[in-house]
């Protein structure tokens, strides 16, 4: 099983989570308590939940916040009521973008997500417009190096969709989003620990720019990410060294 190389970009996109981690807690609580307010308050039985606290637990988030967050959304505690919503656009080189946000005000939002957008050479398109192009699911990565035979034994066992290695060795594990807690689970009970673990919108076609297309639309992606109203950006975007 072989797959376009990407462990540059995995490094690249990782690296630039960790700059943010700071600027994490607040996105990170909106989604704490929306999962909350939607499926309820116990992590056993509300798998969104889980995945949120996870995320919340890899950026050092204090157990109090966490729990606040869970309070306001189970109603235990006043909150701000967030609705969910997701703008499709394209930035360089025809690249799609996607960009799922938490507000409280959907006309401040998809102002702040068009300037974005026409300032930094790309465009709001239609609902639909780009969706197409990925696939929600639960992806995990592991560094080249990691044994090939035993993590796809591990990880089809547990109900993984495939298992991808790149030239480099990077290994990418594909679930469907249902089986993402499983699959990791199975894993880290074998010692196996991914460097990125998430469900997420996995682009199908990725679109290779350089040179100052690259850095155009990396600039664009950090404006987009920086917006508070912002939780993901998702995009088929990969960079040349």
């Amino acid at each position: 099983m072989a797959g376009h190389s990407k462990w540059a970009n995995i490094q690249h996109r990782k690296g630039r989570q960790d700059e943010k981690r700071g600027a994490a807690f607040s996105k990170i609580a909106k989604e704490i308590t929306v999962a909350s307010k939607m499926g309820g308050g116990d992590i056993n039985f509300n798998p969104r939940l889980r995945v949120a606290v996870d995320k919340a637990k890899g950026v050092n988030m204090p157990k109090d916040k966490i729990d606040t967050a869970i309070k306001k959304g189970t109603g235990e505690l006043e909150g701000v009521d967030y609705v969910e919503i997701r703008y499709e656009g394209y930035g360089l080189g025809g690249a799609a973008i996607m960009v799922d946000c938490l507000t409280d005000n959907k006309v401040r939002t998809v102002a702040e997500v068009r300037h974005a957008l026409s300032k930094h050479g790309g465009n709001l398109g239609t609902e639909g417009s780009v969706a197409f192009q990925f696939k929600h699911c639960g992806q995990l990565i592991f560094a080249p190096g990691t044994p090939e035979e035993q993590v796809m034994e591990i990880a089809l066992e547990a109900g993984a969709e495939d298992v991808i290695t790149d030239p480099e060795g990077a290994i990418e594990v594909l679930t469907a989003y249902g089986d993402f807690e499983a699959v990791k689970n199975a894993l880290e009970a074998a010692g196996w620990v991914a460097e990125m673990a998430e469900v997420t919108m996995r682009p199908e076609n990725p679109v290779t720019l350089s040179g100052e297309d690259a850095a155009k639309m990396q600039k664009l992606l950090d404006v987009l990410e920086d917006l508070d109203d912002v939780q993901n950006v998702f995009h088929n975007a990969e960079f040349e060294d």
